[in-house]
C-alpha cells in the first residue's frame, strides 16, 4: 500500500509547535510518515529530530543549487516557505509515495483526516482558500477579503499533492518560482510562496478547492465558522468534527482570534499555549536562528541580504556569504558597501533605498542587474 507523507517547514525556534503537530498526527494516523524541513543551520538536524519527525531534511539534502548563497538572500520566513516545494518534490520522487500533505508548524490536528486522503485519490492538488464565503460587513471585507487579495487566495498552511505526474509537475514549477521569487513583497505582488499558488488552477489539471469548514480553521475565516467544545472534549465546527486548526500569529497577540473569537476559540488558544509550553520542556528550541550571523558571530542585516541577492558579481566572488575574514562578502561590505550604496547608510534616505532595492529584487530590473 502506498504511504501518505506529511511535512512541515520550520526553524528550531518552532520545534515545540512541530512536536504538537506531529504528536496529533501520530495519535490519529500512526502509519503516516512525518517529515520536518529544517529552515536552519544543518548542524541542528539532530536536535530537530526530538520533534518526533521520521525524517529531518536539512538544507544540503534538498538539491538546491548553491544553497548557502541562496539561503543568505532570504529572511527566516522567506526561507522556511521557499524550501517547501523542494521538500515536496523530494518526497514525491519516492516510488512508494501515495500522496503528500503539507501543514504549517502552527497547525494542530483534532480528528482523523481520512477524508483528505479520499479527496487526494480523486485529485492531483488540494487547496484551502482563506475565504469560502463572502463577507457582509465593512470590517470583514477589509480585514479578510482585502487581506486575502494581498496575501493570496489560498492559504498555504495546507496543501495536498498526489503522487502523480501532474503533482510532480506542480512541485517542479512551484520550486522554480520559489527559487527565484520567494519574497515578502506585497507592494510588488508577491507574498513568499503563497501568491504563486493563485496561478495553480490555471496551469494544472486536477486542482480541488476544499470548502469544508473542517479544514484550516483560522482567524481569517472565524466569521463563518462556529466552534463548539462538547462532551469528551470533542471540538466541532459548524456541526462537523474539527479537522485542523491553524493557530497563525498566536504568539503575536494576547487575544487570539480578535473580536470574532468566542469561548471555544479562546479555550483552544489556551490549550495550544499549554501544549506548546509543555513540548518546549522536551524539545530544545532556544537560541537565535542558526543562519542569522556570519561565521564570526556578527549579525547579518536585511541590507546585506538584499544587496548580496541583487548582485550576481558578489554571488560569484563570494560563494559562501556567511564566511568571515579577508576576501569575504563581510569584508567587502565593511570596505565597499558605503561607497556603492551610500543611501543605505543615510538615515533620511534608507527607507526609500530599501523600497527601491525591494522592487529591483522582485522585478529583476536592477542597477546593476543580477539575482540568484
Amino acid at each position: 500500500m502506498s504511504t501518505i507523507h506529511v511535512f512541515t517547514s520550520a526553524a528550531l525556534n518552532y520545534a515545540p509547535k512541530v512536536k504538537v503537530l506531529f504528536d496529533g498526527l501520530r495519535r490519529l494516523h500512526p502509519d503516516w510518515r512525518l517529515h520536518l524541513a529544517l529552515a536552519d543551520a544543518p548542524d541542528r538536524a539532530q536536535i530537530a529530530a526530538a520533534t518526533g519527525a521520521d525524517v529531518v531534511h536539512a538544507l544540503p539534502d534538498l538539491g538546491i543549487p548553491a544553497w548557502r548563497a541562496w539561503a543568505f538572500g532570504h529572511s527566516l520566513m522567506e526561507l522556511a516557505t521557499a524550501i517547501k516545494p523542494w521538500v515536496l518534490a523530494k518526497i514525491l520522487a519516492d516510488p512508494d509515495c501515495g500522496g503528500v500533505f503539507y501543514l504549517d508548524p502552527d497547525v494542530a490536528v483534532f480528528s482523523a483526516l481520512d477524508d483528505l486522503v479520499s479527496e487526494l485519490g480523486r485529485s492531483d492538488i488540494l487547496l484551502t482558500p482563506h475565504q469560502t464565503q463572502p463577507e457582509s460587513t465593512h470590517d470583514g471585507i477589509v480585514f479578510n477579503e482585502v487581506c486575502t487579495l494581498q496575501h493570496g487566495v489560498y492559504n498555504l498552511g495546507f496543501v495536498g499533492v498526489a503522487g502523480s505526474e501532474e503533482g510532480r509537475a506542480f512541485a517542479r514549477w512551484w520550486a522554480d518560482r520559489c527559487y527565484r521569487f520567494c519574497r515578502a513583497d506585497i507592494p510588488n505582488g508577491i507574498f513568499t510562496d503563497q501568491r504563486w499558488i493563485d496561478l495553480a488552477p490555471s496551469y494544472f489539471d486536477g486542482v480541488r478547492v476544499l470548502r469544508s469548514p473542517r479544514f484550516n480553521v483560522a482567524p481569517w475565516n472565524l466569521s463563518h465558522r462556529r466552534l463548539e467544545i462538547g462532551g469528551g472534549e470533542e471540538v466541532r465546527v459548524n456541526g462537523e468534527p474539527l479537522g485542523f486548526f491553524h493557530f497563525s500569529a498566536i504568539d503575536q497577540t494576547a487575544t487570539f482570534g480578535g473580536a470574532q473569537a468566542g469561548d471555544a476559540v479562546r479555550a483552544l488558544a489556551d490549550w495550544y499555549r499549554s501544549e506548546t509550553g509543555r513540548a518546549a520542556v522536551s524539545v530544545q528550541s532556544s537560541g537565535p536562528w542558526g543562519l542569522d550571523h556570519f561565521a564570526d558571530g556578527a549579525p547579518i542585516t536585511q541590507e546585506q541580504r538584499w544587496v548580496y541577492r541583487l548582485r550576481a558579481d558578489l554571488q560569484h566572488a563570494y560563494p559562501d556569504p556567511f564566511a568571515s575574514g579577508p576576501s569575504t562578502f563581510q569584508a567587502w561590505w565593511a570596505g565597499q558597501a558605503r561607497a556603492e550604496f551610500p543611501l543605505l547608510f543615510d538615515p533620511g534616505a534608507r527607507d526609500g533605498e530599501l523600497a527601491r532595492l525591494s522592487s529591483a529584487l522582485t522585478t529583476g530590473y536592477a542597477e546593476p542587474p543580477g539575482a540568484i
